[in-house]
Protein backbone atom coordinates (compact mmCIF):
# COMPACT_ATOMS: atom_id res chain seq x y z
CA UNK A 1 0.00 0.00 0.00
CA UNK A 2 1.32 3.44 -1.07
CA UNK A 3 1.60 6.30 1.74
CA UNK A 4 -0.94 8.49 -0.14
CA UNK A 5 -3.62 4.82 -0.25
CA UNK A 6 -3.60 5.25 3.50
CA UNK A 7 -5.14 8.80 3.39
CA UNK A 8 -7.32 8.11 0.31
CA UNK A 9 -10.85 9.06 0.62
CA UNK A 10 -13.08 11.31 2.38
CA UNK A 11 -12.99 12.03 6.22
CA UNK A 12 -15.59 13.83 8.88
CA UNK A 13 -14.84 15.97 11.23
CA UNK A 14 -15.27 13.68 14.29
CA UNK A 15 -14.16 16.45 17.25
CA UNK A 16 -11.84 19.31 17.56
CA UNK A 17 -9.90 20.20 20.43
CA UNK A 18 -7.00 22.97 21.49
CA UNK A 19 -4.03 23.09 23.76
CA UNK A 20 -2.54 25.62 25.03
CA UNK A 21 1.32 25.53 25.65
CA UNK A 22 0.78 25.19 29.50
CA UNK A 23 -1.78 22.63 28.92
CA UNK A 24 -5.08 23.91 29.28
CA UNK A 25 -7.73 22.08 27.10
CA UNK A 26 -10.29 24.28 25.29
CA UNK A 27 -12.94 24.68 22.38
CA UNK A 28 -11.02 25.18 19.15
CA UNK A 29 -11.59 28.50 17.40
CA UNK A 30 -14.07 26.56 14.98
CA UNK A 31 -16.69 27.13 18.01
CA UNK A 32 -18.48 24.44 19.80
CA UNK A 33 -19.94 20.97 16.78
CA UNK A 34 -17.80 22.29 14.15
CA UNK A 35 -18.63 20.16 10.94
CA UNK A 36 -16.24 19.32 8.24
CA UNK A 37 -15.10 17.18 5.08
CA UNK A 38 -11.52 16.44 4.04
CA UNK A 39 -10.76 14.52 0.64
CA UNK A 40 -7.15 12.96 0.08
CA UNK A 41 -6.76 12.07 -3.46
CA UNK A 42 -4.46 8.93 -4.94
CA UNK A 43 -2.62 11.25 -7.00
CA UNK A 44 -1.56 13.70 -3.99
CA UNK A 45 -4.79 16.06 -4.10
CA UNK A 46 -6.44 17.10 -0.71
CA UNK A 47 -9.57 19.53 0.01
CA UNK A 48 -10.67 21.09 3.47
CA UNK A 49 -13.95 22.05 4.55
CA UNK A 50 -14.55 23.38 7.84
CA UNK A 51 -17.87 25.17 9.08
CA UNK A 52 -17.35 26.15 12.67
CA UNK A 53 -20.32 25.20 15.01
CA UNK A 54 -23.71 27.48 15.84
CA UNK A 55 -23.10 29.23 12.33
CA UNK A 56 -26.26 31.15 11.78
CA UNK A 57 -28.64 30.87 8.31
CA UNK A 58 -28.06 34.07 6.12
CA UNK A 59 -31.30 35.70 5.11
CA UNK A 60 -31.92 36.68 1.53
CA UNK A 61 -30.64 40.09 2.15
CA UNK A 62 -28.27 39.37 4.69
CA UNK A 63 -26.94 42.65 5.83
CA UNK A 64 -22.58 42.99 5.50
CA UNK A 65 -21.73 42.53 9.40
CA UNK A 66 -23.74 38.98 8.91
CA UNK A 67 -22.20 37.93 4.90
CA UNK A 68 -18.61 38.47 7.09
CA UNK A 69 -19.31 36.15 9.82
CA UNK A 70 -20.66 33.58 7.67
CA UNK A 71 -17.29 34.05 5.38
CA UNK A 72 -15.07 34.09 8.87
CA UNK A 73 -17.30 31.06 10.01
CA UNK A 74 -16.31 28.87 7.30
CA UNK A 75 -12.62 28.00 6.04
CA UNK A 76 -11.81 26.26 2.47
CA UNK A 77 -8.87 25.37 1.45
CA UNK A 78 -7.43 22.41 -1.99
CA UNK A 79 -4.06 21.83 -3.25
CA UNK A 80 -1.55 19.39 -2.82
CA UNK A 81 -0.05 16.46 -0.29
CA UNK A 82 2.30 15.08 1.06
CA UNK A 83 2.50 12.44 3.58
CA UNK A 84 6.22 11.37 4.86
CA UNK A 85 6.81 9.18 7.82
CA UNK A 86 4.44 11.01 10.96
CA UNK A 87 3.85 13.95 9.13
CA UNK A 88 0.87 15.16 6.28
CA UNK A 89 1.88 18.43 4.44
CA UNK A 90 -0.74 20.61 2.93
CA UNK A 91 0.29 22.76 0.32
CA UNK A 92 -2.44 25.28 -0.26
CA UNK A 93 -3.02 26.10 -3.94
CA UNK A 94 -6.60 27.94 -3.25
CA UNK A 95 -8.14 29.33 0.25
CA UNK A 96 -11.09 30.81 1.64
CA UNK A 97 -8.18 32.93 3.53
CA UNK A 98 -5.67 33.90 0.77
CA UNK A 99 -2.94 34.17 3.38
CA UNK A 100 -2.52 30.71 3.41
CA UNK A 101 -2.44 30.23 -0.81
CA UNK A 102 1.39 29.22 -1.70
CA UNK A 103 2.14 27.95 2.32
CA UNK A 104 2.65 24.44 3.51
CA UNK A 105 0.36 23.31 6.51
CA UNK A 106 2.11 20.58 7.75
CA UNK A 107 0.43 18.28 10.33
CA UNK A 108 1.19 15.20 12.45
CA UNK A 109 -0.83 12.47 11.57
CA UNK A 110 -2.00 9.48 13.53
CA UNK A 111 -3.59 6.68 12.22
CA UNK A 112 -6.22 4.88 14.58
CA UNK A 113 -8.43 2.54 12.71
CA UNK A 114 -11.01 4.59 10.08
CA UNK A 115 -9.68 7.84 12.50
CA UNK A 116 -7.02 10.01 11.50
CA UNK A 117 -5.83 12.66 13.91
CA UNK A 118 -4.18 15.69 12.74
CA UNK A 119 -2.60 17.70 15.34
CA UNK A 120 -1.60 21.48 14.49
CA UNK A 121 2.35 22.92 15.31
CA UNK A 122 1.97 25.38 18.25
CA UNK A 123 0.48 28.52 16.40
CA UNK A 124 -0.66 31.99 18.03
CA UNK A 125 -4.70 31.47 18.12
CA UNK A 126 -6.38 34.74 19.75
CA UNK A 127 -3.57 35.69 21.34
CA UNK A 128 -2.66 32.06 22.67
CA UNK A 129 -0.19 29.49 21.41
CA UNK A 130 -1.95 26.75 21.06
CA UNK A 131 -2.09 23.54 19.16
CA UNK A 132 -4.85 22.01 17.26
CA UNK A 133 -5.81 18.66 17.09
CA UNK A 134 -9.09 17.26 14.64
CA UNK A 135 -10.12 13.65 14.74
CA UNK A 136 -11.62 13.06 11.11
CA UNK A 137 -13.06 9.42 10.71
CA UNK A 138 -13.40 8.19 7.13
CA UNK A 139 -16.66 8.03 5.60
CA UNK A 140 -17.97 4.82 3.42
CA UNK A 141 -17.24 4.88 -0.21
CA UNK A 142 -20.62 5.80 -2.28
CA UNK A 143 -20.87 3.40 -5.40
Amino acid sequence: MSSNDKLAGTWKLVSASSTTSNGERSETPYGPSPDGILTYTRDGRVSALISYGGRKALGALAPVEEQAEAFKTFLAYAGRYRLDGDNVTHHVEISSIQNYVGKDLVRAVKFQGEQIILVTPPTRVNGKIQTLELIWERLPVVS
